[in-house]
């Protein structure tokens, strides 16, 4: 047993007091840039979530040192926005002072963990040196016309009392409380990243991102291409444009549906026969959110609109048309051609309202959505190919003059106001003669009022809108009265560039200097949740990218490996949760086991990228693992080299390529295997014990630093090279070979690397044991394979 309280604390304040971990930007060492998003620091404090994430880029990081890169792996705090402000509601304290409070401990919680970050870079998202400059990004959007004022509906908490993303209000419910989120009609700040879109998708190719992260963008911005289809509205003059993926089916179009916002109704409503029941609806379709009116298991609900019908411009059939909330206005044109034989939610609607179902495409059943000869199609009869069908009918459309072809995308605008306290103010104000006009850059930050009540207002209007003083201010165009914007940024503005500041965090002259930018380039591996894919992650390259495009930053895409860990589970394989009793704290296990177990223990847990249970007695096996390699050092002995050369060189093999590749688990089997072989020696030289020091280090870097200076076996560890492997050395002499009968072993042996086909069934067949189950039977056949085993199959 060793001492891991004082160990571990002598070896953190050595990496303090010697600034182990410090990144210089002008080291002419090559870069290296690590990043793990930075936490909210909640009043629960750090979890084994954060742990696992912090230990496994941790793990990179102290590798990459010592292969010679000038690491930057920094740390700070992602502490606007609502959680900061509820937490604080409910404790009866300020908002600033509740995250003062809380960054304190988690921090101590980080560093009980041994994480090799840069602390001179930290920041917190609320620091006015930083969110001064968020505040002056923020009107770069707005200058080159980035941002926009509108009012829509929006998804609104009625608990939060503040205006959701689609992203922050995915299924319905309020991402934060949980709350059912409800459609209100607000006038929002928006960032046009909608305009984006194809560079975002594009932009992935520049990227190592891991598959199910790329994959997670692609469809959160949900592209589609299809074309845009002229439907005229018999007796009037107006068209109904609409836009589908399916041109080839339109034979078969025997409604239209459009959303219950659609303008066309205000158009026509004096032709409309029925705009009182349409109204009922439109007021029906305010109270559901984006995500109810488009889940495809509810039930479909609609309206005919009575008084104008639809014309189909390729059957010159009159067709009706329909008003119903699975139709949004925020997709496409508000317009849908509904062919409801080869569509679910169609032919849904079709049969529920007794409408007209006509196939125009050959298939077992209705609705058939699958391939097949085109009928009742007039230019497509007989074709089978659905992608030449339907360029052929885009062609046709294009010359007759009524539609082209287009692409859609579901990515919407970035909803970029909350009417909270807490948030980075918007830094315009509006006047009555020049309207909204920026804050002038001289008058950065925009600071937070300091205010008794910041509690969310029953109005849905910011608490900002009643301190007059505050609001009351002079217009920065023309010296009138003017007043200032009171609705505050999202919790995910300081997040979508805070890498970026990292690079150079004390700059007061400019948000990054070029030099920095120049140097550091983008984050070479961030890592990272997956439920921030379609959020923080996409925001963050929007923001880059816009960024990039008007000449502020050298890199189009900010990172370039983005991996994910799994999560870890409570000890019965449930979600961590205080209401299941389930929950680990980091901090005990580190009390009891230590922080180099702790952190060993989260590496071997399983595959990074997959969830796994947590196990206290597997953390006892690392701990006792660890015990093993302190009593290792009383075998020692004087002399120098490696006692099995191949061992030595396969293992650092596999750790080196391991560590790498985040197969975290097995680099620490091999460790494993590599003190065994250790135990099985009568000594070890100080060779052999330096070098699993080493490939240890990144795990568990007190105690292993401890050992290496206990036994003066070297530099610091943390000051010395990574080691090197040799190819030709990683290949055993020997190994042992397996013998089985009818599959199973019945006997072993060493033999050499160089062994023939023919010497390896010999052997196999003149084992003592192997001869017991052989001897009276018929060899029905020999089964060899080089390297491993020979199986006798007999009768």
């Amino acid at each position: 047993m060793y001492n891991f309280t004082e160990i571990e604390k002598k070896w953190r304040k050595y990496w303090q007091d010697h600034q182990t971990f410090a990144a210089k930007n002008d080291d002419p060492k090559e870069k290296y840039y690590l990043l793990v998003e930075f936490p909210y620091p909640s009043g629960a404090g750090l979890h084994v979530g954060h742990a696992r994430s912090y230990t496994a880029l941790d793990t990179v990081a102290r590798q990459k040192r010592m292969e010679g890169y000038n690491v930057l792996f920094p740390m700070g705090w992602d502490a606007f926005g609502a959680p900061a402000e509820q937490y604080a509601i409910k404790n009866h304290i300020h908002p600033k002072d509740a995250v003062k409070e809380n960054i304190k401990t988690f921090k101590h919680q980080i560093e009980e963990l041994g994480i090799s970050f840069d602390w001179n870079r930290e920041f917190a998202t609320t620091d006015p040196e930083y969110y001064k400059w968020t505040q002056w990004q923020f009107l770069k959007f707005y200058e080159h016309g980035m941002a926009y004022k509108a009012k829509k509906n929006i998804n609104w908490c009625p608990t939060c009392k503040t205006g959701l993303s689609n992203e922050d209000s995915a299924g319905g419910v309020c991402e934060r409380c949980g709350s059912k989120v409800v459609q209100k009609e607000k006038e929002q700040w928006m960032l046009r990243m909608s305009d984006y879109a194809e560079d975002l998708i594009q932009g992935l190719d520049n990227t190592n991102f891991s598959k199910r992260v790329k994959l997670g963008q692609i469809n959160w911005i949900g592209k589609s291409a299809g074309a845009e289809i002229d439907f005229e509205i018999e007796d009037t003059d107006e068209k109904l444009k609409v836009y589908t993926t399916r041109p080839d089916t339109i034979y078969g179009a025997t409604f239209m549906v459009i959303a219950p916002e659609h303008p066309i109704l205000e158009t026509l409503k004096d032709k409309i026969t029925n705009m009182d029941e349409i109204k009922k609806y439109q007021e029906y379709a305010k109270t559901k959110t984006e995500f109810e009116r488009t889940e495809l298991a509810k039930e479909k609900t609609g309206v005919k609109i009575e008084g104008i019908k639809a014309i189909n411009p390729f059957t010159n059939k009159e067709i009706q048309i329909w008003t119903a909330d699975y139709v949004m206005m925020s997709y496409g044109t508000g317009a849908i051609m509904a062919v409801p034989a080869h569509d679910d939610r169609d032919y849904e609607f079709a049969t529920k309202y007794n409408i007209d179902i006509i196939p125009v495409i050959e298939g077992d059943s209705l609705p058939y959505i699958g391939e097949g000869k085109y009928i009742n199609s007039d230019i497509l009869n007989g074709m089978t190919n659905k992608e030449e069908a339907i360029k052929k009918m885009i062609d046709e459309i294009t010359k007759r003059k009524i539609g082209n072809s287009k692409v859609n995308y579901r990515l919407q605008d970035w909803i970029f106001s909350r009417q909270r306290f807490w948030g980075e103010p918007i830094p315009l104000v509006y006047c009555e003669h020049c309207g909204w006009q920026p804050v002038k850059e001289e008058d950065l930050p925009v600071l937070l009022p300091d205010v008794a009540n910041y509690e969310p207002t029953e109005d849905g209007e910011s608490p900002l809108a009643n301190i007059e003083e505050w609001v009351n201010t002079t217009c920065p165009k023309c010296g009138g009265k003017a007043k200032r914007e009171t609705d505050t940024m999202p919790n995910w503005a300081g997040s979508s560039w805070y890498f970026l500041r990292y690079m150079d965090p004390h700059n007061d002259k400019e948000f990054v200097s070029k030099d920095a930018l120049n140097y550091w380039g983008r984050v070479d591996w961030y890592d990272g949740g997956m439920e921030h894919t379609a959020r923080h992650l996409l925001y963050a390259r929007f923001w880059n990218q816009f960024l990039y495009n008007i000449g502020l930053v050298p890199n189009k895409e900010p990172i370039d490996i983005r991996t994910s860990h799994g999560m870890i589970l409570g000890p019965d394989g449930e979600k961590m949760s205080k209401s299941k009793g389930n929950v680990i704290n980091p901090h005990d296990m580190v009390e009891e086991y230590g922080a180099d177990a702790l952190r060993l223990y989260e590496m071997f847990i399983g595959d990074y990228e997959k969830d796994a249970a947590w196990s206290t007695n597997s953390l006892k096996g690392c701990k006792r693992f660890l015990d093993r390699v302190w009593k290792i050092g009383d075998k020692l002995n004087d002399k120098g080299g490696y006692t099995n050369e191949a061992l030595v060189h396969k293992t650092i093999k596999k750790v080196t390529n391991d560590i790498k590749s985040m197969k975290f688990n097995t680099a620490i089997s091999a460790l494993m295997i590599m003190l065994n072989a250790y135990d099985d020696m009568e000594t070890v030289t100080k060779d052999d014990l330096r070098v699993l020091l080493l490939l240890l280090n990144p795990f568990s870097p007190h105690i292993t630093e401890e050992i290496n200076e206990k036994y003066n076996l070297g530099n610091p560890l943390c000051e010395s090279e990574w080691p090197k492997y040799d190819e030709e050395k990683t290949t055993d002499d020997t190994y042992e070979l397996v013998f089985q009968v009818n599959g199973k072993v019945r006997g072993k042996e060493t033999v050499s690397s160089n062994i023939t086909k023919e010497e390896m069934e010999s052997l196999a067949k003149s084992n003592t044991n192997v001869q017991k189950f052989i001897s009276s039977k018929e060899i029905v056949k020999v089964i060899t394979i080089p390297g491993r085993l020979v199986n006798i199959v007999v009768k």
